[in-house]
This record gives structure tokens, C-alpha cells and sequence, in this order.
């Protein structure tokens, strides 16, 4: 039988997920010869045998790729070559990087069942992990990815260790993260003053939990502080510590099973697979009236919850040693009784904390304990955060778990890089046909976020080994994301390019969807600057790629006191009844303090800038229902406003729009005061706010069918936070779909602000392709 030789180059996320032992079995399996080895592009293999083999090989390669990794392409070309005699694993070769890391996923079950099984030589072993899981991108410094370019560099193999290593049938075989309690890394226990507090990390950390403590502990991307979801006290302390008033808390526990008497999940739904992926975001669900009760210190006045599984093996200890220390691992599916507050080790909105001296000095004050170990954490990264949505998952925030994997664009191009958002920023580096959108960064209004921003443009270019032809920003001068782009370009010699706020938001949706077309763009979120200099936030766009016109925008309101509105939602209802002409009616309806003053800079016009933002409208609306007048965390008075209306629908169903509740003017305007003037007195508050969101679906609807008729464009990309509102956007999607609208929504980004640095990049990447 004829033998060929054939030379296989697979990209993709090909490195650090058991791909080379993958096809180290594949061929053992199909009796080829050769050799498969990491290089800087990805996986390259020399594979000789008959060419049917040689063809179910490319077939496999594809189709039965370990779980962790993502086949992009699978090229091979014929060769001249030696005959071999076996198929082995030869050592990386490094280069220009054309592959990419994965993200960190959660401990694998394989992982898990020698984690608690007392005959096994990694039992109770804090980081026991394999080709299947564990930490990637935040260990590793450079590519390939290969041990000695990782934070495990420092923890040689022991024998038995190496032998697992070196060893293709085994599952360890060529994982990086391969280590026992003989090779470390090792946990230890302080407490705040530093000091060592002796006995098993676990058990002491267990202790101070149930004690009422608050605990550091230190995980894949950074620390979480953690106390006792059940008391109170301790929920209280950390609210006081961490200076957190009411702005809602993460919990953890121990498995799906564990949920139930807090939150309202099913086997057979979105949420219970989001759970327990391995990616272990935060879901939010609904709580259960226990969940309420019980953990009513953990989201204040809300009726959903944040919950997240255990991530590391040191989550899965706590549960253990809480359980009772069982042998084997049957606990795990059982339900479990303790639940944590699991929130990111951040004071004051600032990026994670993620080594030993920095978690003593800024979380000083407020942690009790550090459970700690001596794995560095080479770059943060948060929690994600999801939801939900009519049946299909949607990013609050992407981060752990899914950054920074790459977002396939249509084609490729030049690389770019796009600094994007003041609010919820992320940076994003494009690469040929790639972008990679990077982890959570964080507001720009405190200088480490702004110091983690630069450390992430670093790392991310360094990364991913690409020099970036063109620059990226905000259209806003001031914001710190705009000053550091210059700044960057500048010191490189490199031009850049300004993209408006509201642009970017529909150009990430056109990025993700691989849309290269013209669209209809529905923009609705907080603020933006606009390219009149105002204002922006309730926006209808025809989008082009590098162009966009305005089509239309809602009706603006006056903002008294400019910024202090979005933490004031009472201001923006005072601003409704002045442009109903009730300046006299404000003292009566607000008894604070400022209300004097604002209804005298409402009728001067004196520091009322004016916005079209729809974020304002659903303060406005918050304001004038009393549901909410000041606002302790971004976005409460909107998440209070659709609580409010989830309840009465649940009970009542969706209500008739109110006649007559807003006007389409000439000029593409969308008129929504009178709306906002039925929601004066309103007798039934939970009534009134369903109404207000069914109105405010029919609005949207009849402004984006008119505009559709009016350009003849039948797709619609939609993008801004206000998208999180679920009843908002399912609505609103199922009326447009009705009427012949292709809605594109953001599924692999958030709709928030965090998606701009993508919009950016496509922007770029257009903006190069023309010029």
C-alpha cells in the first residue's frame, strides 16, 4: 500500500487544550507515523500513512477536537519526506503568533472525582487540573503555550508527576497545569495583619466563614471576597466595608441541586446548562420567596439573584470540608446547605485584585482573611455575568470563561486597535480575520482602571504578537479611553480614528453577525457623544460601514445638574413636568432637598444640558412612579422600573399600549412625553410601569417600521443597555419579526457598552479597507 506524506496546519484555539496528544491517538489509532508539535500559528503536523487513513485523519480533526478547543481551519499539502517509523510529540516551535490562548474554565469531573477520591495521590489537592480545565489565559505570558511560558514555570514536575506528563494515553499528557502536592502550588492562610494562621488552609477558612468573617480567596483572575450569604451581619459588614450600599452580591453554591431553594431554575432550560458550563458565569434568576427571606441582604429590593458554581478546586474544598469531608464524590450532585457571597475583591469599582500584596494593601479594611497560594495571576479577569433572554443566553458582561476567545469576522484585514467605552470598558485587538475582544476592564473614573486599560492594550498585543496599523477611539475628547489612544498611536507613529458612540454600538452587532451591508441602527442606552455635540441615547441610524446617517432620535429632555441626573432619577422627572409646563408642581411631588433649585435652573435653562438618551426616560419614568428617586449603583432605578412591570405581567399578562402615548414627528423625532405624563399620580404603580414598557415596545416598533419603509431596509441591528431590559427587548424583537424585520442583536458581546471597542475595530477595519 502506497504511503503519502502529508503536512497539516490546524489553527484555531489549537494550544494548551490537548490537541497535540488528541492527534498523538488519533494516530496510534490509525497506524500513521510522524510527528505533531506547537508552533506560533497553531498545531502543525507530518503524518505519513495510505491515503484513506491519511483522509479519516483530516475528518477527525475537526469533528472529535478535545472539548476546549476551536478548529478554525485544517489545511494540508503533500510532501516529500524520510519514512518514520513511529508518531511522537516534538517540541514547540516559537515565531510570529498566529494562534491564540482559550480562556479559564472550571474544574473538570475527571478532575473532580481524584479530587475526593482519598486513594488518589491528588486528593484534596487545591489545584489539580488537566488538558480539560483549568486556568489558560490568565497564567500565561507569552505563546506558544508551553509551561515554561506560564505562571507553572516556577513548580517543577515531580517524577510521577512528569511520568503523566510524558506519557500520550494519559490525560495529562502535554497539560501544562499538570502538578500534585509534592510539585505545589500551595495554599496558605493569613490574616489581616499578614500573619500566617496555622492549620489546613481549608478547614481554618471554613471556620472564619461560618464565624461571620470575611475571606479573600484568592481564584483564577483575581480574589473574591467571600462571607455567609445567610448572615446577615456578615452581609451587612461587607456592604459597610467594601462601601457598597445596596448594589447587589454574587452568591455561590455548590451545585444546581443547591440552587433550588433560592432561585427558580429547571433542568431543562438555558439557565441550568449556564450554570454549569464550564465557563461558570454568574446567571441571574429568579429568586424563590427563601431566597428573599433569607438572603435578603444579598440583592436589596430585587427579585432576581446572581449565582454562580464553584470554579476552582478551592470553591469545591470549601463546599467539601462544609459537607462534612466526604469520601468520594456522590456529594457533589446532593443538595447542599451553605451559601457564599462570592463578589469580585475590587474596592471602590476599581479592577480586581489579583496578587498577595496587592489584595493586603487594597483590600485592607475590609477582608478578615486571605486565602491565598503561590500560583502568580499573570493578567485579571472578572466574573461573567449573563442572563436569560426569550429562551437564548445574553452577556451582561463578558469576561472569565469566554475572554478573550476570538469573535470570527467575514474576512480579514490589517491589524487594529480599538480602545472603546469610558463606562464598562474592554479593549479590542484585531488579527487577520479575528478580533479579540478583551476581559472586563472596568469605568475609567479611577486610576487603576485606567493603569489596567494600559496593561491590557500591553498584554493583549504582546499576546497575540501583532503591531496595530490604525487607532481606534471614542468620539469623546475627554475620556480617559480617548486621551490613552492618542497618547499610544502618538508615541508609534500611527494614525487614528474617531467612532461615534452610538456607530460603534451597531457596527460591533454588524461585526458579530458578519453583516457587510447597510442596516437599520436602534441605539438606546445612557449617554453618548454625539456628533452635534450633544447628548446622545435614543437613536435611529442607517448604518454603512464607516458611514452612518441619523434618521432620527427620541424627543430631548432637559438634564438639571448635567451628569447628576443619571445618579438622580428624580431630577429627570422634575425636567418631564417642567416640559409639561408644571414648574409648580416639582417642590410638591419631591421633597428634596435641591428641588428649589432645580426647578429654578429648569426655568433659567441655567446647567440643563438636553439629551435624547433613553437610559434618562427610563429614570424619568423610575422618578415619577416613586419607585426610585436616588439611585445607589448604575441602572437601579431602570432594573426597579421593569421589576415593577415583571410583576404585575406575570399576574395580569402584557397590556394594551396607552392611546395615544407618543408621536412620530415629521422629522423622525419620537415623542415619549406623553407617556411619561400618564405615569403622573398613577394609582397602580406595577400597572403603570407594564404599561409604560408595552407603550414604549409599540413606539420603538411603529418608529423603526416607518423608517423601514422610508429606506427600504428590512434588517435591524440594535445595541445599547437598555437592551438589557428584558421585557424591553423580547417584546420589542417578537413585534418587529412580526412585521418582517430581521432583528440582529448582540449574542456573542453585551449590548452594552462593553461591545464598543469591537464596533470600533469593524469601523477601522472598513475605514482601512476604503483608504
Amino acid at each position: 500500500m502506497a504511503l503519502i506524506t502529508r503536512h497539516i496546519r490546524v489553527t484555531g484555539t489549537v494550544q494548551g487544550v490537548g490537541f497535540r496528544p488528541f492527534v498523538w491517538r488519533l494516530a496510534q489509532q490509525l497506524g500513521l507515523t510522524g510527528w505533531v508539535r506547537n508552533d506560533a500559528q497553531g498545531v502543525e503536523i507530518l503524518v505519513q500513512g495510505p491515503q484513506t487513513r491519511l483522509t479519516e485523519l483530516l475528518q477527525r480533526l475537526r469533528m472529535d477536537a478535545p472539548p476546549l478547543a476551536r478548529v478554525d481551519s485544517v489545511q494540508a499539502q503533500d510532501v516529500l519526506a524520510e519514512p518514520f517509523t513511529d508518531f511522537s510529540i516534538i517540541a514547540s516551535q516559537s515565531g510570529q503568533a498566529s494562534t491564540a490562548i482559550g480562556p479559564d474554565v472550571a474544574v473538570c469531573d475527571e478532575c473532580l472525582a481524584e479530587l475526593f477520591d482519598p486513594s488518589s495521590r491528588r486528593w484534596r489537592h487545591a489545584f489539580i487540573t488537566c488538558t480539560h480545565c483549568g486556568p489558560r489565559y490568565t497564567i500565561t505570558r507569552a505563546l506558544p503555550y508551553d509551561r515554561p511560558q506560564t505562571s507553572m514555570a516556577a513548580f517543577p514536575l515531580c517524577p510521577a508527576c512528569s511520568s503523566e506528563y510524558t506519557a500520550p494515553a494519559n490525560r495529562r499528557f502535554h497539560a501544562e497545569t499538570t502538578c500534585c502536592p509534592q510539585c505545589g502550588p500551595r495554599l496558605s492562610l493569613s490574616n489581616a495583619q499578614g500573619q500566617a494562621i496555622t492549620g489546613d488552609p481549608i478547614t481554618q477558612s471554613l471556620r472564619l466563614l461560618q464565624t461571620g468573617h470575611i475571606v479573600a480567596i484568592k481564584g483564577l483572575g483575581g480574589f473574591h471576597l467571600a462571607c455567609d450569604a445567610r448572615n446577615a451581619e456578615a452581609v451587612a459588614r461587607l456592604r459597610l466595608r467594601k462601601n457598597r450600599e445596596a448594589k447587589p452580591f454574587a452568591v455561590m453554591l455548590a451545585n444546581a441541586a443547591s440552587v433550588a431553594p433560592y432561585a427558580r431554575i429547571r433542568r431543562d432550560d438555558k439557565q441550568s446548562a449556564l450554570l454549569e458550563s464550564r465557563e461558570r458565569p454568574i446567571v441571574l434568576l429568579p429568586a424563590t420567596a427563601a431566597g428573599e427571606a433569607e438572603l435578603s441582604g444579598v440583592a436589596p429590593g430585587l427579585l432576581r439573584l446572581g449565582v454562580m458554581l464553584p470554579t476552582t478546586p478551592i470553591h469545591y474544598l470549601l463546599f467539601h470540608e462544609a459537607a462534612g469531608h466526604p469520601a468520594g464524590s456522590a456529594w457533589l450532585t446532593e443538595t447542599q446547605a451553605m451559601v457564599l457571597v462570592m463578589t469580585s475583591a475590587n474596592p471602590g469599582g476599581e479592577p480586581i485584585v489579583r496578587d498577595t500584596q496587592e489584595a493586603h494593601a487594597r483590600l485592607a479594611g475590609i477582608a478578615d482573611a486571605y486565602l491565598d497560594h503561590d500560583r502568580d495571576i499573570v493578567a485579571r479577569c472578572d466574573d461573567s455575568v449573563m442572563q436569560v433572554v426569550a429562551g437564548k443566553p445574553q452577556f451582561i458582561r463578558r469576561s472569565r470563561g469566554f475572554a478573550p476567545a476570538a469573535i470570527r469576522l467575514p474576512s480579514g484585514g490589517p491589524s487594529v486597535l480599538a480602545f472603546g467605552a469610558y463606562l464598562k470598558n474592554t479593549v479590542c485587538v484585531t488579527r487577520g480575520d479575528e478580533a479579540f475582544l478583551s476581559p472586563h476592564i472596568g469605568s475609567l473614573d479611577n486610576a487603576a482602571s485606567c493603569e489596567f486599560l494600559d496593561e491590557t492594550v500591553q498584554r493583549l498585543c504582546v499576546l497575540l504578537d501583532v503591531k496595530p496599523g490604525l487607532v481606534a477611539h471614542d468620539l469623546h475628547p475627554d475620556d480617559y479611553s480617548t486621551r490613552a489612544a492618542l497618547q499610544y498611536a502618538q508615541q508609534r507613529g500611527l494614525p487614528t480614528l474617531a467612532v461615534q458612540h452610538h456607530h460603534a454600538h451597531m457596527a460591533a452587532v454588524c461585526a458579530e453577525h458578519g453583516w457587510q451591508g447597510p442596516v437599520l441602527g436602534l441605539a438606546l442606552d445612557g449617554v453618548g457623544l454625539g456628533t452635534d455635540g450633544t447628548a446622545w441615547g435614543g437613536e435611529l441610524l442607517k448604518v454603512d460601514g464607516t458611514r452612518f446617517e441619523h434618521l432620527g432620535h427620541l424627543r430631548p429632555l432637559p438634564m438639571p445638574g448635567g451628569d447628576q441626573c443619571a445618579r438622580e432619577p428624580w431630577r429627570m422627572a422634575a425636567a418631564v413636568l417642567h416640559e409639561l409646563g408644571r414648574n409648580a408642581d416639582i417642590a410638591q411631588h419631591f421633597q428634596e432637598p435641591a428641588a428649589s433649585t432645580v426647578v429654578a435652573m429648569l426655568a433659567r435653562q441655567f446647567n440643563c444640558p438636553r439629551t435624547s438618551s433613553m437610559g434618562r426616560v427610563f429614570d424619568a419614568a423610575a422618578g415619577l412612579l416613586g419607585i426610585c428617586h436616588t439611585m445607589a449603583y448604575e441602572a437601579q432605578a431602570a432594573m426597579l422600573l421593569e421589576q415593577a412591570a415583571t410583576i404585575f405581567i406575570e399576574g395580569h399578562g402584557w397590556p394594551e399600549p396607552l392611546p395615544g402615548g407618543y408621536a412620530v414627528r415629521d422629522d423622525g423625532q419620537l415623542d415619549l412625553l406623553p407617556l411619561l405624563a400618564s405615569l403622573i399620580d398613577a394609582g397602580d404603580t406595577t400597572r403603570a410601569a407594564a404599561r409604560f414598557h408595552a407603550t414604549l415596545v409599540a413606539a420603538l416598533s411603529d418608529w423603526v417600521l416607518r423608517a423601514s419603509k422610508a429606506t427600504g431596509l428590512t434588517t435591524l441591528a440594535w445595541g445599547g443597555g437598555c437592551f438589557l431590559n428584558t421585557l424591553l427587548s423580547s417584546h420589542l424583537r417578537q413585534n418587529l419579526e412580526q412585521h418582517g424585520i430581521m432583528v440582529l442583536a448582540p449574542s456573542l458581546t453585551s449590548p452594552g457598552d462593553a461591545s464598543i471597542a469591537l464596533g470600533q475595530a469593524w469601523v477601522a477595519l472598513h475605514y482601512l479597507e476604503e483608504n
